[in-house]
């Protein structure tokens, strides 16, 4: 016979023991966790929104439509909003719920599949509640992380964790590669995506993105200084412009003593984990197990400074890449072209 599952408090063949008295010191760090999480919430309820979509249906009569929900919040007074693209790509109606039940008609003001952000504007007479924008490159794995928002068209839904990770490098279901992303145990649902993930202080720092299916406990969310980026370059172009060197890395610390052996300033850089073919990674000479330091040299020591880097100015004009490779720090040159949607 195969064996039963063993609980955590089965303790078959020992004798019950006597409850221990609840301490009155747990009970207070309870109630200062409850607090911290509802004064954090304060902070951005009003400004989380829930929004409704109409796709076109291909081939369908021009009456038909098909419908779909995210969440998104507001992050200026004047009604700019930030949430996932794949909840608005392709919308031919956007649609935005506030918490208390006003909807405004929305327009699409910029998308970015490559980061999966997209810029929302709705028009009001008066300023709106909108959140404040924290910073991502702050964090520390095990800090409290809360997610708001609408799973399953379930309004204004709240989970809480704590940072699992940091850095992470995500393939989206478009096959592209979505970089320093978050990963948190703040369980997610289809219908979170867009909405914030928070610190404790009730400041945004990434939006929820994804999650693993089948798995427990593992959701992902676009950092928020990746989004600052994002809704600079969409406010100033209407698009983000990105140089494409096709390679898909991950940021891993640096050793003490290499950073002495190269007189490195920086404890990180970014691992090349794959480089695709025929790429102008491939082309310049990139391998995988690469460890990309600088470009043109400026510091690279993440995934995000590099997503940074391989800016629009660097589209079609050839750059030095600074490698280590084994025991060698090697002066590559790669010619980026643009990143195509």
């Amino acid at each position: 016979m195969g064996s039963r599952p063993r609980f955590i408090d089965d303790l078959s063949g020992a004798a019950p023991s006597a409850a221990a008295p609840e301490s009155s010191d747990d009970d207070a760090l309870l109630d200062a966790y409850s607090r911290t999480v509802i004064d954090a919430l304060e902070r951005v309820r009003a400004a989380v929104v829930f929004i409704t979509v109409e796709r076109r249906v291909p081939g369908a009569p021009q009456s038909h439509a098909r419908a779909g929900t995210g969440s998104g919040f507001i992050f200026t007074p004047d009604g700019y909003l930030l949430t996932n693209s794949h909840v608005v790509h392709g919308a031919t109606h956007i649609r935005v719920q506030l918490a208390d039940g006003t909807k405004f008609d929305a327009d699409l003001v910029g998308d970015d599949p490559h980061s999966d952000l997209a810029v929302l504007r709705i028009g009001s007479p008066e300023p709106l509640p909108h959140v404040a924008l924290g910073e991502s490159g702050k964090l520390r794995v095990g800090q409290i992380a809360i997610a708001v928002g609408n799973p399953l068209g379930l309004e204004q839904t709240v989970t809480a964790g704590v940072v699992s990770a940091l850095g992470r490098s995500l393939r989206s279901n478009s096959g592209r590669m979505i970089y320093d992303v978050i990963q948190t145990d703040a369980a997610l649902n289809p219908g979170n995506s867009g909405g914030p993930l928070i610190n404790s202080a009730g400041q945004v720092i990434g939006v929820n993105t994804a999650i693993i299916p089948g798995a427990q406990s593992i959701s992902f969310a676009t950092a928020i200084d990746t989004a600052k980026w994002v809704i600079m370059q969409i406010f100033a172009h209407g698009r983000v412009r990105r140089a494409y060197v096709g390679v898909a890395g991950m940021t891993t610390a640096l050793p003490r003593r290499v950073q002495r052996y190269f007189d490195l300033t920086s404890d990180s850089g970014v691992r090349v984990m794959e480089i695709v073919k025929g790429s102008p990674a491939a082309s310049g000479g990139l391998r995988t197990d690469d460890t990309i330091v600088a470009i043109d040299g400026q510091i690279v020591d993440g995934v995000d400074t590099l997503q940074r880097a391989l800016d629009g100015t660097k589209i079609g004009r050839a750059v030095n890449v600074s490698v280590l490779r084994g025991t060698q720090r090697v002066e590559l040159t790669v010619t980026p072209v643009e990143q195509m949607a």
